[in-house]
């Protein structure tokens, strides 16, 4: 790998893990970089994937304020969001990848479509039964599923987990992203494993995306707090569409 290689890695990594802990699918910016250097679809996907894992936690911890109160979601919905990332990562060491090309675009869309109408799904819902803080009990069997869908493949996990979360509980979005943030670092650091011991991943790759999302994950909490709630539901949007727009013109 030249110096100016690593460089475009280091600052992929970095920005990744900013979007991350904002709102998801810092995949986006790393995943193409690799391509563009000529890294084989599979290997980029287990590099990023296991590079991803520390830039997750730095954001989680950044964002440990928004935490307070919230140790039974955490313990609750984790432990399936971890059994998801089994299930994910042996389905992308295993499986052919062409399915979740096919519909993983529109799953963002329909993702993005709602973060828009989050507010209005959650006042209906309201109005219909009192709100339920922990969220009912379909939430760990939700869970499950997007932890499934980040271990298979990372790219906007995050703006899936918060149209999920916030459409079903009943609390703020900051403090939501701040839950999303754990769960995306159980996905996360579970399939890194799983990629380790299964894969073959190119060590400088992850090297290089761990220390840029440590890096981008922390910085990225700090503007994210002080983000209005309809701005970061903006993010969201963009960066969701982003990554549909970008998925299916690869299948072109």
């Amino acid at each position: 790998m030249e110096l100016w290689e690593a460089v475009a890695v280091l600052l992929a990594g970095v920005a990744a893990g900013g979007i991350n802990a904002i709102a998801g699918s810092g995949t986006l910016f790393t995943f193409p970089v690799l391509l563009a250097l000529g890294y084989p679809p599979l290997t980029a996907t287990i590099s990023n994937s296991i590079g991803l894992a520390p830039g997750t936690l730095s954001g989680t911890i950044a964002y440990r304020r928004e935490l307070s109160g919230q140790r039974g979601r955490i313990l609750r919905l984790g432990s399936m969001s971890f059994l998801g990332a089994v299930t994910g990562a042996l389905l992308l060491v295993y499986l052919p990848a062409d399915v979740f090309e096919t519909v993983v675009p529109y799953m963002i869309g329909f993702a993005c479509v709602l973060i828009l109408l989050q507010p209005r799904i959650a006042r209906w819902a309201r109005s219909r039964k009192p709100a339920k803080p922990n969220g009912g009990p379909l939430m760990p069997l939700g869970a499950y599923v997007t932890g499934t869908y980040g271990g298979y493949f990372a790219a906007a996990q995050g703006i899936i987990l918060l149209s999920f979360l916030g459409t079903a509980l009943d609390d703020g979005l900051q403090r939501i992203n701040a839950l999303k943030n754990v769960m995306t670092t159980i996905v996360n650091s579970t399939a890194a494993v799983f990629y380790i011991v299964l894969a073959e991943p190119s060590w400088p790759v992850v090297g290089l995306i761990a220390v840029g999302t440590i890096v981008g994950g922390y910085l990225g909490a700090r503007f994210g707090r002080r983000m209005s709630p309809a701005a970061l539901r903006l993010c969201v949007v963009v960066v969701g569409l982003t990554a549909a727009v970008q998925l299916l013109l690869g299948r072109i």
